[in-house]
């Protein structure tokens, strides 16, 4: 599958796994109070180029993804200027975690959709929109209080 792809999707699929595998790095060294400066700028690096290179592929009008890619490149100069320029001081510390999780949150939302698009096994797996949205079992609300 991935031999398949174009010369410019395989090199967005590989920035969009190294920010995801780096944010990984990063959200643990936020869990255990360490920095880690080098997986920092690799993970917001690799994800802004993530946004910037899905820019790059055809589209027609605005979609889903193009949304999710501008506010990611807006989460993501808020972290960038949070980490950067106001060096995590005072409130920029969370600002700076809540943004840079929530692009970490966008990159793999982002992946998950992808695979349930492009992975056979999984796009018979995945729901077409035609589904009741609860199932019998819940087709209550009142139900869940009961």
């Amino acid at each position: 599958m991935f031999s398949e792809l174009s010369p410019f999707t395989k090199l967005h699929v590989v920035i969009s796994l190294i920010g995801i595998v780096s944010g990984l790095v990063v959200m643990f060294g936020l869990l255990i109070g360490r920095k880690l400066n080098g997986q920092t700028a690799l993970f917001l690096i690799s994800t802004a180029l993530t946004s910037v290179t899905g820019f790059f592929f055809p589209f027609h009008g605005v979609t889903p993804a193009i949304v999710v890619g501008i506010i990611s490149l807006i989460v993501l100069a808020v972290a960038i200027f949070a980490r950067y320029a106001r060096h995590l001081a005072g409130h920029w510390r969370w600002i700076y975690a809540a943004t840079a999780m929530i692009a970490l949150y966008f990159n793999i939302f982002v992946l998950i959709v992808q695979l349930f698009q492009k992975v056979p096994a999984l796009k018979a797996l995945a729901p077409t929109q035609t589904e009741p949205p609860l199932s019998r079992n819940w087709s209550c609300w009142r139900c869940l209080f009961c």
